[in-house]
């Protein structure tokens, strides 16, 4: 487990604003946090090199492009030794279509998230990727009706 890193006032607020607006420049940022462009330059930085604050992205949505159907898909597997784990994930990481992978306790060992285009759409990548897999032993599909609250904005 990572230790959490100490921000400061200006930093949190970095950090929030950046969340809703990747795309703020250096003297947006600035003003807004009531900072010299320099300084908050440098904070953005020390940010990026602590791990805190990846590379900016722009969000696109998943039914403007033909991928309106969430499925979450539960996978029991047969054996928890680390080559099965790892071919897992490794397979996992190459199918688009999965765009969240977790490991999770309880009866099930993995949840998966899925942005598909249909039914037929999540058979394919469940047959062709997933259930391919010998590690693999079963699964349980959910299927969401619809959003009802999507955010990428972590609390700082």
């Amino acid at each position: 487990m990572k230790e959490t890193d100490q921000l400061d006032p200006v930093e949190a607020r970095m950090l929030a604003l950046l969340q809703k607006d990747a795309g703020l420049s250096t003297a947006q940022l600035a003003e807004a946090t009531h900072s010299s462009p320099a300084t908050c330059w440098r904070r953005l930085k020390s940010l990026e090199e602590r791990g805190i604050l990846g590379p900016p992205v722009r969000l696109v949505d998943p039914a403007r492009v033909g991928r309106g159907m969430d499925a979450f898909v539960q996978i029991r597997m047969k054996s928890q030794d680390s080559r099965s784990r790892a071919l897992f994930q490794r397979t996992m990481e190459l199918e688009p279509a999965i765009i969240e992978v977790y490991s999770i306790s309880g009866e099930w060992d993995y949840l998966l998230h899925l942005v598909v285009r249909d039914i037929a759409d999540l058979e394919e990548v469940l047959m062709r990727r997933v259930l391919e897999l010998d590690c693999v032993a079963g699964s349980s599909t959910l299927f969401a009706l619809r959003r009802v609250k999507h955010t990428t904005e972590i609390p700082v």
